[in-house]
């Protein structure tokens, strides 16, 4: 096997550097959130936020339904504390959870149960009444 030469490790070199930049590529500032709103597959995450609330879910399939499992918790300095909501919905079935600050964050189980996603019904639903 020949040695590389200079130019060979130059290029092998800034390869590497390019590699180790990308796997490093998070949010440039801590107060950026990181975010993934759907559609997801079974035991893919959702992280979102609703109002000043912040969302994680994820869903199993249970027979034909999705089983959602969603965690919500404050953004405050102070520890808000959090609280999980679990939900067994239909296909095409949608479960809203709703902040203090009438924000909706509308989840909606896919065809067959293949998918989760965050839908955007056009209304707002509070209290059981429809605006």
């Amino acid at each position: 096997m020949l040695p590389f030469t200079r130019i060979e490790f130059l290029r092998l070199a800034s390869a590497g550097v390019l590699v180790a930049l990308t796997a490093a590529n998070g949010p440039a500032r801590s107060e950026e959130l990181l975010s993934s709103l759907g559609p997801v597959g079974p035991h893919e995450p959702i992280l979102t936020t609703v109002g000043n609330k912040r969302v994680i879910a994820f869903y199993v399939r249970d027979g034909g339904h999705c089983a959602v499992n969603a965690v919500v918790w404050g953004m405050n300095p102070e520890g808000d504390s959090a609280a999980r909501v679990r939900v067994s919905l239909n296909p095409r079935q949608i479960v809203h959870i709703d902040s203090a600050d009438n924000k909706t964050l509308n989840l909606q189980c896919g065809d067959r149960a293949e998918t989760l996603a965050i839908v955007d019904t056009s209304e707002r639903i509070a209290f059981g009444a429809r605006e």
